[in-house]
């Protein structure tokens, strides 16, 4: 067996392949090209989620038209305000908006859809972007049973009465009326971006929000949708803790909102 040799002139650190100097500038380098990256893959990731949460949202549109085509060019209604009641005023705050059902467990609103125009993708009433747990399967789930929830205000008839039945003469489709600027009412789908304080989570009153708040998906009576851009903050809900606030603020909202049709 023949014993491998060095040169004299070769030390231990030139023999060991890398220096301590060389891997800490190949760590430093490594670190520098992921702190570039993630920033990246981070937004690719956020239009990613923001562009299926607006296919979503344009199926929901074909739905609604679907709807409409059936029941005399309505569009799906309800719930009548309701009541306090107990330890719950949520259908009383605005964010009655986005329920699939009542505390009795009846479809309303856009849960109208569940039964034959959503029956095979009810998922689609939830955004992928949501900044929050997905509840999509716990919502769905209480349906019939219970009051349950989307991730998307639904301007149904742009009720603006806290209890009784809005006048039907302003649910249709191809005539949804004007706003309180005389403008043409065009907004009937959007994003959920909504703020409470945490004190109003015991009264089933929780905030919610989408895409970070930085952008916000629009359907259109017309059946198209818009991502429109959110940085300022004014398609933000932020009742504190006036939830009774909630349903004057959304319905400011959906006016900004027609302006962007």
């Amino acid at each position: 067996m023949h014993k491998v040799s060095y040169p004299s002139n070769v030390n231990d650190e030139e023999r060991a392949g890398f220096t301590l100097i060389e891997l800490l500038v190949v760590i430093a380098i490594l670190a520098l090209l992921i702190a570039i990256l993630l920033p990246a893959l981070r937004q690719a990731r956020n239009q990613a989620h923001r562009a299926a949460c607006a296919g979503n949202l344009r199926q929901v549109g074909v739905a609604i038209h679907m709807y409409a085509e059936d029941f005399g060019n309505t569009i799906p209604f309800g719930p009548a305000g309701r009541p306090v009641t107990g330890s719950n005023f949520y259908t009383v705050t605005g964010n009655v908006t986005s329920l699939l059902s009542l505390e009795d467990g009846a479809p309303v609103g856009l849960g109208l859809l569940l039964d034959g125009y959503l029956a095979h993708q009810p998922t689609v009433l939830f955004c992928p972007g949501a900044d929050q747990p997905s509840e999509a399967r716990e919502q769905l789930a209480r349906v019939g049973q219970a009051q349950a929830q989307s991730d998307f205000y639904y301007r149904h008839a742009s009720v603006d009465m806290l209890t009784g039945t809005p006048k039907v003469s302003h649910i249709k489709l191809s005539d949804l009326g004007r706003n309180s600027k005389g403008q043409p009412i065009a907004a009937l789908v959007t994003d959920v971006q909504f703020l409470a304080h945490p004190s109003l989570a015991a009264f089933q009153v929780k905030t919610r929000t989408s895409h970070q708040k930085a952008a916000s998906n629009i359907l259109f009576a017309a059946g198209h949708v818009k991502s429109v851009s959110n940085r300022d903050d004014k398609l933000t809900v932020d009742i504190g803790n006036a939830p009774y606030d909630a349903l004057e603020l959304i319905l400011d909202m959906f006016e900004l909102a027609d302006d962007h049709r």
